[in-house]
């Protein structure tokens, strides 16, 4: 009887305690859940906040990333086109050079009767704009003083200085310029001298002097070199006629030009080194001008402004 006592104390005991610690264990367990739990919702505004936080920061460092990548590429594509606007420059100026030297092959193989030098203007006097260039070429390329120059416009002037390699060109818009000069319409042949206008107002208009009164000369006659005076052959164009005016108490009368050659845009220029065709006859001119005629030859033979 004890014995069996015994055995259900034991029984109960062990029982018991199973149960007491099944309940231990699920109390701790109802109180890690519990404080999981609290902790969960103090920190998960934190969490929130804190996941936001480094978010951004991602999306920032990811944005500026692409803002980096975004101006060096901008910096290169700037570069590439800046070095494209050059290219496009240069092929444009290529194409204007190879346009005038065009030109210039064109009119020297319409005058074989001519032997050229071709030279770049590489200079031009700012207070004496409109009378001297200075080209690249000079006593070493054949020039020599006194040598008509052109393009292919028309008539530029002549050489009033050389050097050994460049020289200077007297301009015909100089007023100490003189060409003698003839009218081409065939019923006129009117010749006379082209110098340079004293006015400074008007310094891009030179004008034919020395014209009698009734001497047949008309707005829009084209006047050429007349070959007088050993300088300038005979029959380079010099300009078109705009205006007529009569001198007060004389018996003479000038004519406005505007020249052929456009003096503001020089760039190359050709002088004759050599001509094979003779000096004209002089024609038979009226007595009113038969004297101004010789003085003006006498002129572009080196008379004046030289």
């Amino acid at each position: 009887m004890r014995l069996f006592n015994k055995k259900a104390i034991i029984l109960v005991a062990a029982v018991l305690t199973v149960f007491l610690l099944a309940a231990s264990a699920a109390q701790k367990k109802y109180q890690f859940m519990f404080l999981e739990s609290a902790l969960s919702t103090v920190f998960a505004p934190i969490e929130y906040v804190m996941s936001k936080v480094g978010y951004g920061f991602r999306a920032i460092s990811t944005s500026t990333q692409q803002l980096i990548n975004a101006y060096n590429e901008n910096e290169i594509l700037r570069g590439e086109n800046a070095q494209l606007r050059q290219d496009v420059v240069a092929v444009n100026e290529i194409a204007a050079e190879n346009a005038r030297l065009q030109n210039l092959l064109n009119y020297k193989n319409g005058t074989p009767q001519f032997k050229y030098v071709v030279a770049a203007v590489i200079a031009r006097d700012p207070s004496q704009w409109t009378n001297i260039i200075m080209i690249n070429r000079g006593i070493a390329d054949g020039i020599r003083k006194d040598m008509p120059v052109v393009n292919p416009q028309g008539l530029v002037g002549s050489v009033s200085q050389v050097f050994e390699h460049t020289a200077k060109i007297q301009l015909i818009l100089d007023p100490r310029s003189a060409v003698g000069a003839i009218v081409q319409r065939p019923e006129s042949r009117v010749a006379a001298i082209v110098e340079g206008n004293k006015d400074s107002k008007n310094s891009f208009a030179p004008r034919m002097v020395n014209i009698a009164r009734d001497a047949d000369v008309v707005k829009d006659d084209k006047i050429l070199t007349s070959g007088f005076g050993g300088i300038y052959p005979k029959g380079l164009l010099i300009g078109d006629v705009v205006d007529v005016v009569n001198e007060e108490g004389g018996l003479l009368k000038y004519a406005v030009l505007k020249p052929a050659v456009d003096f503001d845009k020089l760039e190359e220029v050709m002088v004759i080194v050599q001509s094979t065709e003779p000096p004209p006859a002089v024609p038979g001119v009226s007595p009113a001008n038969k004297a101004d005629t010789k003085k003006g030859a006498e002129a572009v033979g080196g008379t004046k402004g030289r």
